[in-house]
């Protein structure tokens, strides 16, 4: 059902776990299914420098918490932003149809942890 490269990220995931005073955090999920995950950032110089996500549910939903990190590290906080649900399915070699939905809420965390930084950000900035 799985490929070897969702296979891989299942059994190995890459950066899980929680990032002690994180720049911005995010949480996304999926109702239908019960899958979550929720994606840690640390920002310096405007670039993702580490990214950690801890997930629950299935073997899709947990690959592509794992790949969405994979592809985010390193990134500026606007190429991160145009990193697409599409994407990381993609870089994930393709997922059935019936687990597309779960893989859809990876780069949604994401997404939601810099809109967390920038509203930090704004609030400082507004003090």
């Amino acid at each position: 059902m799985y490929n070897d490269i969702v296979l891989d990220h299942f059994s190995n995931p890459r950066n899980v776990g929680e990032i002690e005073n994180a720049d911005g955090i995010g949480h996304a999920g999926n109702p239908v299914d019960g899958d979550k995950i929720i994606i840690y950032i640390k920002i310096e110089n405007n670039i993702l420098a580490d990214v950690r996500f801890k997930a629950f549910g299935c073997g899709a939903a947990i690959a592509a918490g794992s790949m969405v990190t994979v592809l985010a590290k390193g990134k500026t906080l606007d190429e991160a932003m145009k990193i697409s649900n599409e994407l990381v399915a993609e870089n994930l070699g393709g997922l059935p149809p019936q687990k597309l939905k779960c893989s859809n809420i990876a780069a949604d965390a994401l997404h939601e942890a810099i809109r967390n930084f920038h509203g930090k950000v704004q609030n400082n900035l507004n003090l």
